[in-house]
């Protein structure tokens, strides 16, 4: 299962590369991640986006960084991630199959929609997990790239580069992820695949939560959506128990993570980061080292 899950968009090239640099796109920034020469340590760099004027932004990219290769990673609010039934039809014509099969559960009008898909080689099913997203917003992100001579080697998706923070091994794992004022994901790994994922409301302040406020009830709440998840992977899925549970989270995670431990038996250890959105661009980055892109 590759990540550049809408990597079909990255059709140009540029003659002279600098460096690479993964680029996380929020609602209204550019996240780039960019490592240092002789260190294993990476920069975080805040780039603005005005109104949703990309090739100002990408512009001020190039400034900074030269002409390099990227690796986007679209935040949530540019994407939707649905499961749809497998068309019955040729493996050429399943995209143009999906738009029809999905185009009542997304706002974009058929004319506008870009997709692609994914789907499990470990959980024998007739879905399929189908990314969406605005044809027009992509054409501007290629535009502005191509405009400044910027390489993109693939775009791709929070969840599938999220992944790449849990074991690739024969066991299932949990991750608890959440970006600032945003919907709680949560999403179940195995081997590398990305075999469940829910998006839940009601956690947009988890990020600013205090001790208190953790313990009189947000860490037990977090616990219960926890539980109802686990609980759909084996019974609905009819997979074996998840062996361990990670939370990635701005905010103090790590004593969340131990409040949230106390209602498992699995362990609950919290991802170590210097924010969210830098995460996002620093996992973008490894896709290009990785090879995934």
């Amino acid at each position: 299962m590759k990540s550049g899950v809408l990597s079909k968009l990255a059709f140009w090239k540029s003659s002279k590369i600098t460096g690479d640099v993964g680029v996380f796109i929020s609602d209204s920034s550019l996240w780039v991640c960019k490592a240092q020469k002789g260190t294993s340590a990476n920069t975080i760099t805040q780039i603005p986006v005005v109104k949703n004027n990309w090739n100002q932004a990408f512009e001020q990219l190039k400034v900074q960084f030269g002409h390099v290769r990227m690796q986007l990673v679209l935040s949530y609010a540019h994407y939707q991630l649905l499961q749809a039934d497998k068309p019955n039809v040729d493996s050429t014509e399943i995209a143009q199959a999906l738009i029809w099969a999905i185009k009542d559960m997304v706002s974009e009008p058929v004319g506008n929609i870009h997709l692609d898909y994914f789907e499990s080689s470990i959980i024998p099913n007739a879905k399929l997990s189908v990314v969406v997203s605005s044809r027009e917003l992509l054409m501007q992100l290629a535009s502005a790239c191509k405009a400044n001579s910027l390489t993109v080697a693939g775009i791709s998706i929070e969840e599938l580069v999220l992944r790449h923070m849990l074991p690739n091994d024969s066991m299932a794992h949990m991750l608890v992820a959440h970006l600032p004022q945003k919907e709680l994901l949560l999403m179940v790994v195995k081997a590398g695949e990305v075999l469940m994922q829910r998006r839940v409301r009601g956690f947009n302040q988890l990020s600013t939560a205090t001790y208190d406020e953790l313990q009189q009830g947000l860490a037990d709440n977090l616990s219960l959506e926890i539980q109802r998840s686990m609980d759909y992977f084996e019974s609905q899925l009819r997979q074996a128990p998840v062996t361990s549970i990670t939370i990635a989270a701005d905010g103090d995670s790590s004593a969340l993570a131990n409040l949230v431990g106390a209602n498992f038996n699995q362990k609950v250890h919290a991802q170590t980061h210097d924010g969210m959105s830098g995460l996002f661009a620093q996992l973008a980055l490894q896709e290009l080292t990785r090879g995934d892109a």
